[in-house]
């Protein structure tokens, strides 16, 4: 079966499972952890996808650690779940999904700022203002510093991208006098 499919049908369940509960909103902050943490630790990455190197009972034991052992009923359950079905490798895209479909639900969205220097809280708040109005969501920004943009600044909301660096800007002028070069050869 197509993963992407498995995926997208294990976070709706999980994300039906906690609306008839009505504890979204934990499920929700304790997946977020667990999928930056297997994200982030390739070694937890590794032991939690990699078939027969950690028994299904030791992963949720280290899965549980991550959350510093507490973790929800609903959770709990569904990772077990996911074990039992051998999906350990679709975890962390499993919870991703899940992520995007309740803030999806409760009317929030994710964006990525990335900013050429740490950015000010009024651009901050213009560009959630700028999210709200193009999308009427809410924002969770994720704010990032590279300093490889030179100046400005890339916002992508995952189906919105405004890319307004000075980076950008100088590969678009390189881009057209290289055109521009080859035309008069």
């Amino acid at each position: 079966m197509n993963q992407s499919l498995v995926i997208t049908r294990y976070a709706r369940t999980l994300l039906k499972f906690v609306q008839e509960t009505g504890h979204g909103a934990v499920v929700c902050s304790e997946a977020d952890v667990l999928e930056r943490a297997i994200f982030t630790l390739p070694e937890l990455k590794r032991m939690i996808e990699a078939k027969d190197v950690v028994p299904a009972f030791d992963k949720k034991k280290l899965l549980q650690a991550a959350l510093g052992n507490k973790m929800s009923p609903e959770l709990s359950r569904f990772i077990g779940l996911v074990l039992k079905n051998g999906r350990d490798e679709l975890l962390s895209d499993i919870l991703r999904d899940f992520i995007d479909m309740y803030n999806k639900c409760q009317g929030i969205r994710r964006a990525s700022l990335v900013c050429a220097t740490e950015p000010s809280p009024w651009l901050i708040q213009r560009i959630r203002a700028l999210v709200k109005s193009k999308t009427g969501d809410d924002t969770i920004l994720e704010v990032q510093v590279d300093p490889a943009l030179i100046g400005g600044f890339v916002l992508d909301t995952y189906d919105y991208l405004l890319d307004a660096s000075v980076k950008r800007r100088l590969d678009l002028m390189k881009e057209a006098i290289i055109e521009q070069n080859r035309r008069i050869i």
